[in-house]
């Protein structure tokens, strides 16, 4: 009963901190109602089934979740349309495959300084966190007791703040009359189709940066997770499993599955299980719940997406202030690449667009550039001053 317990909290913990932010990343895109079901189902399915097979073969907990910061990164973008996307999505799995293939391409993006790929995460969050004040202006009621319950829930428990936001949310809204009580449609839901789109401004402006936010933000801390409780994860196979998961479920709108840290950690502990060998039934619950939400998404999400606007903005930034704190903390941590860190920063929270390109490729682009002037500049005056005092030395010629 732990085992399940501990699966069951994961999977409510992942759905419900998250399911707004994914809403965003579909409703910037254009989705339709169809649409952003099969996006969700196709997400629920992916992890849950990569989670049954890790789990069942390496007899560990191996826990995925959807890219929770990947979608905020998409939930930015503008002027582009379901199809490109989709065709974003197919890149970056591809990538996630090829990571799992050629070793070289892992250690590759394990150079990217951190300070440089927080910052951007960091500048593609910043706007979310900040449209929830902004939606305070409309709904300044709504949107002031969902951030005070929020701020009073962390006070107790971090992971339930904004699942008790979003469920205050809900009742708020109903009680209000700014939300009625839809009709529910099938429980079985239908998976659109969505014929993808290579265009080379999307790719190179989400797919690249969805990858690598995925990989930085969600993989990296995952696998670090599980060896923190004692496991040694498989981590060539797992992103293998996860991107070829990715890659099935990408046609039909899903954008991207991964390691999880947050669910990971809730099901690698002691709670789960006295023996951590016997903990591994964990992930195989897990992947059962994941895959009967898949079929209770479409009224799920009707009840969400019945709501106000300023609900689902509101519980979608407070959803990544953790994430935001998290990036600032990592990004700012070591002084001699703070000031590169900054511009990365700066680049990614404008919204910066040139040739069609998104913020976060042009934020990264920035940030290396500024970091490799600086190291450059200092290596050339390091050199002027070895010079110089070797003429000191040497006396006058």
């Amino acid at each position: 009963m732990s085992q399940l317990f501990s699966a069951f909290v994961a999977a409510f913990v992942g759905f419900a901190a998250s399911v707004a932010v994914v809403l965003a990343a579909a409703q910037s895109l254009g989705a339709t109602p169809e649409q952003t079901v099969s996006w969700i189902a196709g997400l629920c399915v992916a992890k849950g089934v990569a989670a049954m097979v890790l789990s069942w073969r390496y007899r560990m907990p191996i826990i995925c979740a959807w890219s929770t910061p990947g979608a905020a990164l998409i939930a930015a973008s503008s002027g582009v349309g379901m199809k490109a996307a989709v065709g974003a999505f197919i890149f970056a799995a591809i990538l996630i495959i090829l990571t799992a293939l050629i070793r070289p391409l892992g250690a590759f993006v394990a150079r990217i300084p951190m300070p440089i790929a927080s910052a951007m995460l960091a500048g593609v969050i910043f706007r979310f966190v900040v449209a929830v004040f902004d939606e305070m202006r409309v709904s300044p009621f709504l949107v002031g007791f969902i951030v005070l319950v929020f701020l009073v829930v962390r006070g107790f428990n971090a992971f339930g703040a904004v699942i008790a936001a979003l469920l205050a949310g809900i009742v708020a809204a109903f009680a209000t009359g700014l939300a009625a009580m839809p009709p529910l449609p099938s429980f079985v839901p239908s998976m659109a189709w969505i014929t993808p789109g290579f265009e080379p401004s999307v790719i190179i402006g989400m797919g690249l940066p969805l990858y690598l936010v995925t990989m930085a933000a969600q993989n990296l801390p995952g696998f670090a997770v599980l060896r923190q409780a004692g496991y040694e994860p498989p981590a060539q196979v797992a992103l293998a499993v996860t991107g070829l998961t990715s890659l099935m479920t990408a046609p039909f709108g899903a954008h991207m599955v991964n390691m999880a840290a947050i669910s990971a950690a809730i099901c690698t502990g002691p709670d789960t299980h006295p023996d951590p060998s016997k903990r591994w039934l964990a992930g195989m619950w897990y992947g059962i719940i994941w895959c009967l939400i898949a079929l209770l998404t479409a009224p799920l999400l009707a009840i969400i997406l019945a709501m106000p606007k300023a609900l689902i903005v509101a519980v979608a930034g407070l959803g990544l202030i953790g994430s935001l704190a998290g990036s600032l903390g990592a990004a700012m941590a070591d002084d001699r690449q703070r000031f590169a860190a900054v511009v990365t920063l700066a680049i990614g929270a404008s919204g910066l667009s040139i040739l069609g390109i998104g913020a976060a490729f042009w934020a990264l682009c920035g940030g290396l550039i500024t970091l490799a002037i600086e190291r450059a500049v200092a290596h050339l005056r390091g050199t002027t001053t070895i010079a110089a005092k070797s003429r000191d030395r040497s006396g006058p010629t």
